[in-house]
C-alpha cells in the first residue's frame, strides 16, 4: 500500500530535488523512516538513526541493505525540512486519503469534527513580555523566574523558544500550557481521518477550523451531517453550518441554553452520529500514545502541520489494513 502511494508521488519527489550536485537522500527512503518514528513511537530522530544501524526490520522497510550507511542526523533534518517546501506530507496524507476512497472506506455524507491541544516544544519560563522587559531575575542561562501573581496573557507576552506557540487552557481544571491546536475532521463509516488542521491556541480556533475543513468536504446537492461535543454548540457555528446545508449533530450543552433543537434532535441519525462521534477521541489517543503529538518536539506551526499529517496519514494506514482491504 505504501509502495504504491510513494510511486504516485514520484513526480512530486523530482520536483524538490535537483539532478545535479551530491546525491541525497531518497525521498521515499526519508518517508518511508519517519513512518516508522511514529508507528514504532521512536521518540526522537537521532534514537531513529541508531535503530537503523541495527534493526533489521527498520533497513528492510526503508530500503537499506544490511551494510549500506546511515545518514547524519544534520543530513536527515535538512531532507525533512524539504518536505515542507513541497508540501509532501500534505499530499502524502491526501493520497492516503484518496486509496481510502478507491477502496470505498470512506462516507460522503457524515462525519465528526473535534480539536486537541498539543503541548509545544516550550517551557512558562520563555513565555516573557514583548517589550523586553523580563523583570528581575538571578542571571544565568537558566534563570530562577517567579511569575505567580502576575497578569500574563497572549497579547502582551510570547515564547521566544517558540514564537508561534500561545498560552493556552482546555479547561478551567485544566492548567495553561504553551501549545497548538490540532484538529481532524473524521468520516463516520471507519472512524479514517480525512482532514486537518494545525492552529494558533484560541478560543476560536476549534470552530473556525472546524469550518474550513467542512467546507473543502461539502458536495453541492449532497445532503451532510457533522458530528461535535457540545464545545461546538454555538448560535453562530451552528447557523454558519446550516447556511452549507450541512446538518449540525451537535451535542447539547446543559448548562446554557442550546442551539440545536428538536428539529435536529428528533432523528435517529443524531442519536447515531452521537455515539459515532466519541470514535474521533481514538484518533487523538493513538496519536498521542502511539504517535508523537502529546508534546512535539518541533518548534514552529509549519513544522508541528508536518508532524500531525503524517500521524494522521499512519492511523488512516493502520486502521486501513485492520479493515482487511489493504495490506
Amino acid at each position: 500500500m505504501v509502495n504504491a502511494i510513494l510511486a504516485d508521488l514520484s513526480p512530486e519527489f523530482a520536483k524538490i530535488y535537483s539532478k545535479r550536485g551530491r546525491p541525497s537522500i531518497a525521498p521515499e527512503k526519508l518517508l518511508r523512516a519517519l513512518l516508522l518514528q511514529i508507528l514504532f513511537s521512536v521518540r526522537s530522530e537521532p534514537m531513529l538513526l541508531e535503530q537503523l544501524r541495527y534493526n533489521l526490520l527498520f533497513k528492510w522497510f526503508v530500503g537499506l541493505g544490511m551494510d549500506d550507511p546511515i545518514w547524519d542526523v544534520s543530513s536527515f533534518s535538512k531532507n525533512r525540512d524539504r518536505f515542507l517546501d513541497g508540501k509532501i506530507s500534505a499530499k502524502f496524507f491526501a493520497a492516503v486519503v484518496a486509496k481510502a476512497r478507491s477502496e470505498q472506506l470512506l462516507s460522503d455524507e457524515h462525519f465528526t469534527v473535534d480539536g486537541t491541544l498539543i503541548e509545544a516544544w516550550a517551557s512558562h519560563k520563555s513565555f516573557k513580555p514583548k517589550d523586553g522587559d523580563s523583570g528581575p531575575g538571578d542571571g544565568g542561562r537558566n534563570a530562577d523566574v517567579d511569575f505567580r501573581g502576575k497578569p500574563r496573557s497572549n497579547d502582551t507576552h510570547a515564547s521566544t523558544a517558540d514564537p508561534d506557540a500561545r498560552l493556552y487552557r482546555k479547561s478551567k481544571a485544566a492548567p495553561a500550557v504553551l501549545g497548538y491546536l490540532g484538529h481532524a475532521l473524521m468520516e463516520n463509516r471507519n472512524g479514517l481521518v480525512v482532514d486537518t488542521r494545525v492552529t494558533h491556541a484560541t478560543g476560536m480556533a476549534e470552530r473556525e477550523a472546524a469550518l474550513e475543513m467542512i467546507k473543502r468536504r461539502k458536495r453541492s446537492g449532497r445532503p451532510m451531517t457533522i458530528g461535535a461535543d457540545k464545545g461546538y454548540d454555538a448560535a453562530a457555528f451552528v447557523d454558519d453550518l446550516r447556511r452549507l446545508g450541512v446538518t449540525p449533530h451537535i451535542a447539547q450543552h446543559t448548562k446554557r441554553r442550546s442551539a440545536i433543537d428538536a428539529r435536529t434532535t428528533r432523528h435517529p441519525g443524531y442519536e447515531t452520529s452521537q455515539r459515532k462521534r466519541k470514535r474521533v477521541e481514538e484518533i487523538f489517543g493513538w496519536g498521542k500514545t502511539v504517535g508523537p503529538i502529546r508534546k512535539v518536539h518541533f518548534r514552529g506551526k509549519a513544522l508541528v502541520t508536518h508532524l500531525v499529517q503524517l500521524t494522521a496519514a499512519a492511523l488512516n494506514l493502520v486502521r486501513m489494513r485492520n479493515l482487511g482491504v489493504c495490506t
